[in-house]
């Protein structure tokens, strides 16, 4: 299967009219699109239109419910937690940064955590929420249990995302990764393209490398062993028990202290995920002379950017400045959609009674498209 590209405009359109028809208001709708078009604009596929079928399928299960609002059920001048009652885990994670922002504006730092919730997309978004306002902004998530921890065979930790975002000229820091080696959605990717994983992805069942994507999907989906490795593999030596300690510090901001449902229980339910996170903004003012701090800061990376390259390389980038250049690129080009995730759009409008065609016109979907498409 190949890739056709669309202009933001038209998955614009798309997603508005989407989730306007799951019963989100235009707020809720425009903040859940964003998330999910910035992740598409950065480049970071397996987070942007495919996920769609995530929410469809949990919409549709009940896992998600639409009509659910936060609420603040704790909180300090410093601190709150918050419960998503099951809504759409983007709605509870902008709630909860903001919360945490306007924390951090008063008191110089604000720690939020969030339990119930579902599927909140990339991470870096809520943590650029706060470097935006000058701050400096973390995010981190469980989720389903798919990573193995160091010397196991079945999945206990979710791929537990963190990310980390500082105010920096030309462009502000912005890391944001999983504590597995990959994410699940990348391994949706490879599933769809029909290819192999990569050697030191994943395990099978009984903890051997697995190279077969749909092998290890559904070994996640049945709980059946195996799973996804650490970031640094599945041996100590090349730091598997890093990968597996900054999932567990993902899973004490998110679950832990919002005394919420832990990754090895997440999506084990039938009408909810449970799905925990983690926020903290942190006031650079309450420092000294924010400014300073960040051109301290900015500097630095101009140094890091002007170090020595390694043989044959010709730039290194700083945290984030990929991504500025992806969403240039795509919103001049176009972004790629994968041909079996606009199958599973055109199931998508035929679920919500919408014309496929008015959207995507010309497209021809491939109706003997045969992928393991999993059990969202």
């Amino acid at each position: 299967m190949g890739y056709v590209k669309w202009s933001y405009e038209t998955l614009n359109r798309f997603c508005t009219d989407v989730f306007h028809n799951f019963g989100f208001s235009d707020e809720e709708g425009k903040i859940i699109k964003d998330v999910l078009l910035t992740a598409d604009l950065y480049g970071i596929e397996s987070h942007g239109m495919q996920r769609m079928v995530r929410y469809h399928k949990g919409i549709e299960k009940g896992t998600i419910h639409p009509t659910a609002k936060p609420e603040v059920v704790f909180e300090t001048p410093v601190s709150a937690v918050i419960d998503g009652h099951n809504g759409m885990g983007q709605l509870n994670a902008y709630f909860a940064m903001n919360k945490a922002i306007e924390k951090a504006k008063t008191t110089g730092v604000g720690i939020v955590s969030v339990r119930e919730s579902n599927h909140f997309g990339i991470a870096g978004y809520y943590a650029k929420m706060a470097s935006d306002q000058g701050l400096i902004g973390v995010a981190a998530t469980n989720s389903e249990a798919i990573m193995v921890p160091t010397f196991g065979r079945k999945a206990m930790i979710g791929s537990n995302p963190i990310a980390v975002a500082v105010p920096a000229d030309p462009f502000p820091f912005l890391f944001d990764a999983s504590t597995t080696v990959v994410t699940r959605g990348k391994l949706e990717m490879y599933n769809k393209a029909g290819k192999p994983l990569p050697e030191r992805w994943a395990l099978d069942a009984n903890g051997n490398p697995c190279s077969d994507a749909p092998t290890v999907l559904s070994n996640i989906v049945a709980k059946k062993g195996g799973g996804i490795m650490p970031l640094g593999g599945n041996d100590p030596l090349t730091g598997s028990h890093k990968g597996y300690g900054w999932g567990m510090v993902c899973e004490i901001l998110s679950s832990i202290l919002s005394n919420g449902v832990n990754s090895d229980q997440c999506c084990t339910f039938k009408d909810k995920t449970g799905i925990c996170h983690g926020f903290i903004a942190i006031n650079p003012a309450f420092f000294g002379d924010a400014e300073a701090i960040k051109k301290n800061f900015s500097d630095y990376l101009q140094r890091l950017r002007e170090s020595p390259k390694a043989e044959g390389q010709e730039q290194i980038y700083t945290h984030g400045e990929k991504e500025i250049f992806a969403e240039k690129d795509r919103r001049e080009n176009g972004i790629p959609v994968n041909d079996n995730t606009m199958v599973e759009l055109s199931n998508l409008c035929s679920y919500l009674h919408m014309d496929f065609s008015k959207y995507f016109e010309g497209y021809q979907v491939n109706k003997d498209s045969k992928f393991f498409a999993g059990n969202y």
